[in-house]
């Protein structure tokens, strides 16, 4: 067993956070229907503008419980340096979506969902993040409360 990383402080959890939200492109992302039956999917994503850009079918489960409740938590990163965001999800029509949003969700991943009519673009606001690797970052992994970033 290895010791882990030294423990950082917020401004630097918050730098490496914000570059993980700008570099990875995988995420788990929950979600619960109205009656409370929870879904986890892995969908990627893009950091835009400040918010979780997504992107789905509309008749999948996780476009269909934004719907009644508007929550969605998302975990970013693996479990030994994790970025855990909670906050308010939207559904985007693709014609609805800005352009420069739409160019750079396709420029990062590869794909244009707004070429098929069956996708619709899921945005989430975030109110809540936390970013840890192990137990001793534990204490500090509160970044943002409230949709403001902590100083």
């Amino acid at each position: 067993m290895t010791s882990p990383e030294p423990v950082r402080n917020r401004a630097q959890r918050r730098k490496d956070t914000l570059s993980r939200l700008t570099q990875d492109r995988d995420a788990w992302v929950a979600t619960s229907s109205a009656n409370g039956r929870p879904a986890l999917v892995p969908l990627w994503f893009l950091w835009d503008r400040g918010t979780l850009l997504m992107c789905t079918r509309r008749d999948t489960v996780t476009a269909r419980n934004l719907t009644p409740r508007g929550e969605a938590v998302v975990t970013v990163g693996p479990a030994t340096d994790v970025v855990h965001l909670s906050g308010t999800a939207e559904i985007v029509e693709c014609d609805a979506l800005a352009a420069d949003s739409a160019r750079a969700f396709s420029a990062k991943l590869g794909w244009d969902p707004r070429d098929g009519a069956q996708c619709v673009f899921l945005r989430i606001i975030p109110h809540t993040v936390k970013a840890w690797r192990e137990e001793n970052e534990q204490s500090g992994r509160l970044l943002m409360r409230g949709g403001q970033w902590l100083d």
